[in-house]
C-alpha cells in the first residue's frame, strides 16, 4: 500500500481512539501472546497492540460494524498477524472455540460506546444533529432499526428505555409526545425525532443538546450494549489464560458500573456466610485490579473532548 492510499484510508472518517497508550500499556505483558481487540473500530487500539508484538504475536479483532470490517481489509491488508471477524464481542467465547484458544489469550481489550466514524457520518443514524435514517444499528446487517422500535413500541416501553439507559428525568412526558406524533406521521429521520425530544423537554441542560439522553437510551437499547458488555466479560474470563489481562474504556456510568462490579466480585471472591471460618484460598477469587480507575488526561480531552467521560479499568486473572 502505497504512503498516500494509506494517508486517505487514516484520514477517512478519523477517530481518534481514547486513552490509546494507557489501554494498551496495560494490557500487553508479553510480546509473543494472542490479543483481542473486541471493538475493533478503526483500528487505532489494534494497531498500537500490533507495535508491541514481535513476529509470533496475534491479534484477533471483533466489531459488529461491517463499514468497520471493510475499512480493516484495507488497513491492515498486508498484516498476517491479524485475524479479523465480523460479529459481536459478545460472541467472544465462540470465536475463540473455533480457533482452539480457550485460556490460552494473553489480554483482551474493549472500547465501549460508539465510534466517531460512526456517530459523524449522517447515514448510520446515531447523530441528533444531522439528518438521516433513524437507524442506530451498529451491525446494519440484522436486527431492529430505531425507526422501527421507535413507531412500534407502547409510552411505557419507551419511557422505561429513556429512564433505564439514558436516566432522563422527563421520560414518561417526552415518550407521549413522540407516541402522539408517530400516530399522526411515523418517524423515519433522526431530526423528526430530536425536533420532537427537545420540544417535549421542559428543562435543557446547559451545553447538552435536549435529545442526546434519549438517543443514547435508544442507541443503547436497540444494540443490546450493556447485555453485551455483562456477557462479555464473564467470557473474558473464561477465554483468559492466568496471568492474562482485560482492559476496559466505558464512556458513561452505566458501562462503567458494570465493568466496575464484575471486576470487584472477581476480586473479592466467592459471597460466605458472616463468621464462616474460610481460608483465603478457598474464596475463588479469580482477577487483581491493577490500579485506579484511569480518566483521560486535560491535554487529551482538550485534544479529543469525546474523551472527557472515558473511565479505563484494567485487571488481570489469577485464576
Amino acid at each position: 500500500m502505497s504512503e498516500g492510499d494509506k494517508q486517505n484510508i487514516d484520514n477517512a472518517y478519523e477517530h481518534t481512539s481514547v486513552l490509546l497508550r494507557e489501554s494498551v500499556e496495560g494490557l500487553v505483558t508479553d510480546p509473543s501472546g494472542i490479543y483481542v481487540d473486541g471493538t475493533l473500530g478503526r483500528g487505532g487500539h489494534t494497531a498500537a497492540i500490533l507495535e508491541k508484538l514481535d513476529s509470533s504475536g496475534k491479534v484477533i479483532a471483533i466489531d459488529k460494524d461491517e463499514e468497520a470490517i471493510a475499512f480493516a481489509a484495507k488497513r491492515f491488508a498486508n498484516e498476517p498477524r491479524l485475524t479479523v471477524v465480523h460479529g459481536s464481542f459478545s460472541e467472544l467465547s465462540q470465536i475463540i472455540d473455533d480457533s482452539d484458544l480457550k485460556g490460552k489469550v494473553a489480554g483482551v481489550l474493549l472500547d465501549l460506546g460508539v465510534s466517531s466514524p460512526q456517530l459523524d457520518d449522517a447515514t448510520r443514524g446515531f447523530s441528533f444533529i444531522n439528518e438521516g435514517p433513524l437507524d442506530m444499528r451498529m451491525d446494519t446487517s440484522r436486527g431492529e432499526t430505531a425507526a422501527q422500535w421507535v413507531n412500534r413500541v407502547t409510552a411505557e416501553e419507551m419511557a422505561d428505555v429513556f429512564k433505564r439507559y439514558g436516566e432522563e428525568r422527563f421520560a414518561k412526558r417526552i415518550a407521549r409526545a413522540v407516541v402522539e406524533q408517530r400516530d399522526k406521521t411515523p418517524f423515519e429521520t433522526t431530526t423528526q425525532l430530536a425536533k420532537v425530544i427537545a420540544e417535549a423537554n421542559p428543562k435543557w441542560e446547559k451545553h447538552k443538546n435536549p435529545a442526546t439522553r434519549c438517543f443514547q437510551a435508544i442507541r443503547i437499547h436497540i444494540n443490546r450494549e450493556l447485555e453485551d458488555i455483562s456477557e462479555t466479560l464473564e467470557q473474558i474470563l473464561e477465554v483468559l489464560a492466568v496471568g492474562g489481562r482485560m482492559s476496559v474504556i466505558s464512556f458513561h456510568s452505566l458501562e462503567d458500573r458494570i465493568v466496575k462490579q464484575f471486576i470487584r466480585k472477581h476480586v473479592k471472591g466467592d459471597e460466605m456466610p458472616r463468621g464462616l471460618p474460610v481460608r483465603e484460598s478457598e474464596l475463588n477469587k479469580r482477577l487483581k485490579s491493577l490500579g485506579k480507575a484511569i480518566k483521560a488526561s486535560a491535554d487529551e480531552v482538550d485534544a479529543n473532548v469525546r474523551a472527557r467521560s472515558a473511565v479505563l479499568r484494567v485487571a488481570e486473572k489469577i485464576k
